[in-house]
């Protein structure tokens, strides 16, 4: 089967744009969490090496940025909703009061991506026939802006928040089953290790190499989190008793 073939069939039963919107919303959400609880295990462990504490603290930041970056996701998701609905009818009072002026707006829009004479002139007089049309490709070429429905801000908003959650227990199973000096460095590696995996996976559906992708992402986080064991190591407290 020729790439042009299993392409096609690939599109027919997929969409790319939708697997699109949530590897982003995994990737938000599971580098988030992951990196976050990463740094509060470190910092703690490197604090006071007490495994009670470490997963005390690894637990409430788990919880407490799962919820967060669900609330968070879910917000600004109504926050370009409405951001949309406001342009929107902004443009709807523009075609209305000054349709010379947003008629000139598309004809310079598709005078730019090279359409010119008697097919520019149609396209035109096409799009503006119809005020629906008119608005939604100056909402779309102008603004650069899309509908999102209130089902797919909280489909988004819920894939954020259990991606966070998922992420946050990778760094935080160490301490289940190893001391805390083991469970340290094992956190760290399975953290390397998961973002390595997300950045090389994000690369293979999106653009560039998935090998550099891997290691930018694997670098970026763990050197984030290991900030927070410098800062725990500076303020080690003894464990009494």
């Amino acid at each position: 089967m020729n790439v042009p073939e299993r392409e096609t069939r690939y599109h027919a039963r997929v969409d790319p744009h939708r697997r699109g919107a949530a590897l982003a919303n995994v990737i938000l959400g599971g580098q988030d969490g992951l990196v976050n609880v990463l740094g509060v295990v470190l910092g703690v462990a490197a604090a006071t090496a007490s495994t009670p504490i470490v997963l005390a603290a690894g637990l409430a930041s788990t919880l407490a940025g799962a919820v967060s970056m669900t609330a968070v996701a879910y917000s600004s998701r109504l926050a370009e909703s409405a951001r949309y609905e406001s342009e929107r009818a902004r443009e709807y009072r523009h075609v209305r009061t000054v349709p010379d002026v947003e008629r000139e707006e598309i004809r310079a829009m598709y005078a730019q991506k090279g359409f010119e004479g008697a097919l520019l002139d149609r396209i035109v007089e096409t799009i503006t026939a119809n005020e629906d049309v008119w608005v939604a490709v100056m909402m779309s070429e102008e603004h650069q802006l899309a509908p999102i429905s209130r089902a797919a801000a909280i489909q988004g908003a819920l894939i954020v928040g259990v991606a966070c959650l998922c992420g946050s227990l990778i760094p935080l199973a160490p301490f289940l089953v190893l001391a805390p000096r083991a469970a340290t460095w094992a956190a760290v590696t399975a953290a390397a290790i998961a973002l390595f995996a997300v950045g090389a996976y994000k690369a293979r559906v999106t653009v560039g190499g998935p090998v550099r992708s891997g290691v930018e992402m694997a670098l970026i986080g763990t050197a984030s989190a290991l900030v927070a064991y410098g800062a725990g190591a500076l303020m080690r407290v003894p464990i009494t008793p």
